[in-house]
């Protein structure tokens, strides 16, 4: 019975398909059945059946059930007549929520309106103008390019959408930060300078000033949901290192362990780094030499790598405070950097000595340009013919 019943899948450029009158109208004929007739097998008013009929009721799941009993077809051929009859009447082109659809695929445009980053829009010819306008682009058929030079990559299609956007609102911050042109050589004598600001807490709200004495842009941006991020090192010119925390964890010692690594990518020149994952449990091993350099460098920059294992050796399994609190003090940084550095080894819980992770952000982000945490963002960005400039 069924294959005498056809589907007339219809779209609107097909024209409309059937409507499911006109096979109910033939099942009628073929049985000898009048309107009233088809009302009493499936119990239901005759008004109904002639509005079904005529096209101007829907076929509900209970109809399509009592009609396929009737004519013993099954529910199901109901309502795809149903279904496509009404789809057929719908304009297919929707060229408006394809537009925002790529859109958003492109940025994370409702954290980027709630952040402040772009202004809220209703059209998408308005969203697509303002992410030109953030991605500093004339169109979004152009790759985002992050940094100014042209002697760098130009492309950030490697990260996801949210880490892209993340990226460019660190650089904009970046670029309102005054600091001195950078030259490697005073960049690696100040290091130990540097350093030595680990010894307390109160040193960590003294880093941003410190760096763009050295020559490298300092900037926090919080994090996006959903990224991870930890950091990011990257040049907006060729004189013009930049690093980016997202304090994901505030702790001093992941600040610290962070501040470390991304410091070893501006000493080797590496153009542009975005760090995941480098602390806490969903810590991922580093991908690639440049990132295990960075992470080995970051660790030694705080503390020898073979005083911290002597130290393991001679202490293990029972990490007293008190033992903490005099190896941190023989190597001049805060004990919360030693109690990290053995709990990112497996030698120490994440629970452990909690009091020794102090708190950083907030000294941080009134020293250093911040985005995020509720403060006020800083304007939009220029229009894309406008180049980042300090």
């Amino acid at each position: 019975m069924e294959d005498e019943l056809p589907l007339a899948l219809g779209t609107a450029a097909a024209g409309p398909a059937p409507p499911p009158g006109e096979f109910i109208r033939a099942e009628l004929e073929k049985r000898g059945w009048g309107q009233a007739e088809l009302a009493k097998v499936i119990g239901r008013p005759l008004p109904t059946v002639n509005e079904i009929i005529q096209g101007k009721r829907a076929i509900l799941p209970e109809m399509a059930v009592a009609l396929g009993a009737a004519f013993g077809t099954g529910a199901l051929v109901w309502l795809q007549r149903e279904s496509a009859y009404r789809l057929s009447l719908v304009e297919q082109n929707d060229p408006e929520t394809h537009a925002r659809a790529r859109l958003y695929g492109l940025a994370p445009v409702k954290d980027m309106e709630r952040r402040g980053w772009i202004a809220p829009t209703r059209r998408a010819r308005e969203l697509d103008a303002e992410l030109c306008r953030f991605f500093r682009v004339a169109s979004l058929e152009e790759a985002p390019r992050l940094e100014a030079s042209a002697r760098q990559p130009g492309s950030a299609e490697e990260f996801t959408a949210a880490q892209r956007a993340w990226l460019f609102r660190a650089a904009q911050l970046a670029a309102t930060v005054p600091a001195r042109p950078f030259e490697p050589g005073r960049f690696e004598a100040g290091l130990s300078g540097l350093r030595a600001l680990a010894g307390a807490a109160d040193g960590v709200p003294r880093v941003p000033g410190a760096l763009a004495e050295l020559g490298v842009r300092f900037v926090v941006v919080e994090p996006l949901p959903r990224t991870r991020l930890d950091g990011a090192a990257f040049w907006l010119r060729e004189d013009q290192p930049t690093i980016a925390l997202s304090l994901r964890y505030d702790r001093i010692d992941w600040f610290w362990h962070t501040l470390a690594h991304e410091l070893s990518h501006v000493r080797h020149g590496d153009r542009r780094s975005l760090d995941a994952n480098l602390v806490g449990e969903s810590r991922v091993e580093p991908a690639g030499e440049v990132e295990a350099r960075a992470e080995r460098e970051g660790a030694a920059f705080l503390i020898p790598p073979e005083r911290l294992r002597s130290f393991i050796l001679r202490t293990r399994p029972f990490y007293a405070k008190e033992k903490l609190v005099g190896f941190a003090r023989r190597h001049a940084v805060h004990p919360g950097i030693v109690s990290g550095q053995l709990q990112h080894l497996k030698e120490l819980g994440w629970d452990a000595h909690r009091d020794l992770l102090v708190k950083v952000r907030e000294p941080l982000t009134r020293a250093a340009p911040t985005d995020g945490w509720g403060r006020a963002p800083l304007p939009l960005p220029p229009p894309p013919d406008a180049p980042f400039s300090p």
